[in-house]
C-alpha cells in the first residue's frame, strides 16, 4: 500500500502534464516571461516617465500629468518628425513589398546558381545594420561619392532622358514642375550633396532602410510562395491562367495573408528604427530627417529630458496598434483555407 501511494500520487502528475490546458501554460510561460521582462516593463517605464518631469540622471519625477504630450506636439521639430516618420514608413514599405514580391517570384524559380543569388540577397539582412549603413556613409559622402562620381563621368549609355541624373535633378528642383524636366549634367565642382540637402537625405534614407529590409520581405514571400500547393499551380495551368492573369487570380490571393504579415512586420521595424537615420544625419541637416525615434533619443537622453522624450517616443503606440489589429484582422479575412 505505500508504494502504490507514490505511484498513483506519480501518474496523477503524468496525467495533469498531458493535459492540453496544462502543458501549454508550461510551454508557453517563458515567452510571456521574456516578453513581460524585454518589453512589459520598459513600457510601463516610459509610459510612468512620460507622466513625470524627470530628468537624466534619475527615474523619478513630479507628476505633470499630459503636460509632456502636449509641450511635444507644439514643438514644430516634433511635428517635422512626425511627418518624416509617416513619410519614410509609407515609401519604404511599397517599395519593399514591390522589389520583394519580384525578387521572390523570380527566386523561386530554378535555375542555375540559384542558391548563390539567394545568398547574396539575404546578406544585407544578416550584415549589422550599424556596419552596413558606415559604408553607406562613404558611398554619400560630399567629397569621396562613389555616387557621384559615376553622375559627373556619365558612364550610362543611352539618349539623355534615361540618365541618372534626371532623377537627381528631380530631386534637387522639386519646387516647380518645369525645372525638373530640364536635363542637365552634374556639376562635377558642385556635386549632389546627399547627406547635405533635405531631399536627398531623406531619399538616401530610405534607400539605405529598403536595402536593409528587403531581404527579410523576401524570405516571407519565398515561405508563402513554398506554401502554395503544387495542385494549384497544376490546375492554373490546365485553365490556362499563365503569367499576369495566373498572378491575378492565384499567386496574389494566396500570397495576401503572408504578404500582410510581411508588411505588418516591415511598418514596426520602420517605425520603430534609429540607427539608419542617427548614423547617416543624425536627424540633420537643421532637423529636417528627424523621426521619432532619433527626436525622443535627442530631447529624452542628449537633452535630459527624460518625461519629454518618452512622450514623444510612445505617441506611435496607439497608431501601431491599431495598424496591427487591422492588418491581422485582414489577414485573417483573406486567409484562404
Amino acid at each position: 500500500m505505500e508504494v502504490a501511494a507514490p505511484a498513483r500520487a506519480r501518474g496523477r502528475w503524468r496525467d495533469a502534464l498531458e493535459q492540453r490546458r496544462f502543458l501549454a501554460g508550461v510551454l508557453i510561460a517563458p515567452a510571456v516571461l521574456f516578453i513581460a521582462v524585454l518589453v512589459l516593463a520598459p513600457l510601463l517605464l516610459a509610459i510612468y516617465l512620460s507622466l513625470t518631469d524627470a530628468t537624466a540622471g534619475s527615474l523619478t519625477g513630479d507628476f505633470v500629468g499630459l503636460r509632456n504630450y502636449t509641450e511635444a506636439w507644439d514643438s514644430p521639430n516634433f511635428r517635422r518628425a512626425l511627418r518624416n516618420t509617416i513619410l519614410f514608413t509609407v515609401i519604404s514599405q511599397v517599395v519593399v513589398l514591390l522589389v520583394a514580391g519580384v525578387l521572390a517570384h523570380q527566386l523561386a524559380k530554378p535555375f542555375r546558381g540559384r542558391w548563390i543569388l539567394r545568398f547574396f540577397v539575404l546578406l544585407p539582412w544578416a550584415a549589422p545594420i550599424a556596419l552596413g549603413t558606415i559604408g553607406f556613409l562613404w558611398i554619400f559622402d560630399s567629397l569621396f561619392s562613389v555616387v557621384n562620381w559615376t553622375l559627373v563621368h556619365d558612364l550610362f549609355p543611352g539618349p539623355p532622358e534615361f540618365k541618372p541624373y534626371r532623377v537627381v535633378n528631380w530631386l534637387l528642383a522639386r519646387p516647380a514642375l518645369p525645372d525638373w524636366l530640364e536635363i542637365k549634367p552634374i556639376d562635377p565642382f558642385a556635386p549632389p550633396q546627399w547627406l547635405g540637402q533635405s531631399t536627398l537625405a531623406m531619399a538616401a534614407i530610405i534607400f539605405v532602410h529598403t536595402w536593409r529590409i528587403i531581404p527579410f520581405a523576401t524570405v516571407i514571400f519565398l515561405a508563402g510562395l513554398a506554401s502554395i500547393p503544387a495542385e494549384v499551380e497544376d490546375a492554373a495551368k490546365v485553365d490556362g491562367a499563365t503569367g499576369l492573369k495566373k498572378f491575378w487570380y492565384v499567386t496574389l490571393p494566396l500570397q495576401l495573408p503572408i504578404a500582410t504579415v510581411a508588411l505588418l512586420f516591415g511598418i514596426v521595424f520602420t517605425a520603430t528604427d534609429m540607427t539608419v537615420v542617427y548614423i547617416l544625419t543624425q536627424g540633420g541637416p537643421f532637423n529636417s530627417t528627424q523621426m521619432l525615434t532619433t527626436w525622443a533619443y535627442f530631447t529624452g537622453i542628449r537633452a535630459g529630458s527624460l518625461g519629454e522624450g518618452a512622450a514623444v517616443s510612445l505617441y506611435l503606440l496607439p497608431l501601431l496598434i491599431v495598424v496591427a489589429v487591422l492588418m491581422l484582422r485582414f489577414a485573417r479575412r483573406v486567409e484562404v483555407s
